[in-house]
């Protein structure tokens, strides 16, 4: 394993890493010799202590933190401007959020509820790879935390309407960025790109009944990210490295 605290480290920067699935994405990296730099929301105000800043302490030569809401443009232009001279490895953003009842329909949202839900899953992640993809190596990874419940292909059984709708919003959103790119090798047309659909898993979002913990789950989403690694391209695979049908 390479020195974390040497310039040779690989590096990573993860969007939304202070709870749930992208702390346990630092920590897992972390534990493998990368460079982790995560962010947590803020809003001028110091943010409250968070796993991230555990895991900080913990390893405080190898994770950086840094602050961002990503449904706010602003504060993406900052970042990527406080990171300016860093070049990271891969970029993966984490960030989104769920309506409180799955069993909500297009009849039952509300505007207001919608419109934060596609802002936050579709617009702000999107925004967030467009704004810091200058900081990742242009033979580096980009990947966006998606799910199956994006795959237009899989949906036989309905049910978590508004997610799913964004989540496949966000698949589409990723694919014409890919394409957009892939037209010229020099301005990330070499990077490899994921999303990523890592299964249902016991967390805030995912709740109790998940079969799955994230002991069990990371380790494996960290797996397929590392090994795509220097695969030009877009892909999206689940926590094993299949490919979900679109």
């Amino acid at each position: 394993m390479t020195d974390p605290t040497s310039a040779d480290a690989p590096s990573i920067l993860i969007v939304g890493a202070s709870r749930g699935l992208g702390a346990a994405m630092a920590a897992e990296f972390a534990g493998r010799g990368w460079r982790v730099t995560g962010t947590v929301r803020g809003d001028g105000a110091a943010p409250g202590r968070t796993a991230l800043h555990a895991l900080a302490e913990q390893r405080p030569d190898q994770v950086a933190i840094e602050t961002l809401d990503i449904t706010r443009p602003e504060q993406i232009a900052a970042l990527a401007g406080r990171l300016a001279g860093a070049r990271f490895d891969m970029l993966f953003v984490n960030a989104g959020v769920a309506n409180g009842d799955r069993a909500e329909t297009f009849a039952d949202i509300s505007t207001d509820d919608f419109t934060r839900m596609m802002q936050t899953n579709v617009l702000g992640v999107m925004r967030t790879v467009e704004g810091l993809q200058d900081l990742v190596r242009a033979d580096g990874l980009i990947g966006v935390m998606s799910s199956g419940q994006g795959s237009v292909a899989n949906n036989t059984t309905g049910g978590g309407e508004i997610y799913r709708a964004t989540k496949a919003a966000l698949n589409q959103s990723l694919r014409s960025y890919a394409a957009r790119h892939a037209r010229d090798p020099h301005a990330g047309g070499r990077r490899a790109l994921v999303l990523m659909a890592p299964g249902w898993i016991r967390t805030d979002m995912g709740g109790p009944d998940a079969p799955f913990g994230m002991e069990e789950a990371i380790p494996k989403v960290v797996d397929v990210l590392v090994a795509r690694q220097g695969q030009p391209g877009l892909a999206y695979l689940d926590r094993f490295g299949a490919t979900v049908p679109w």
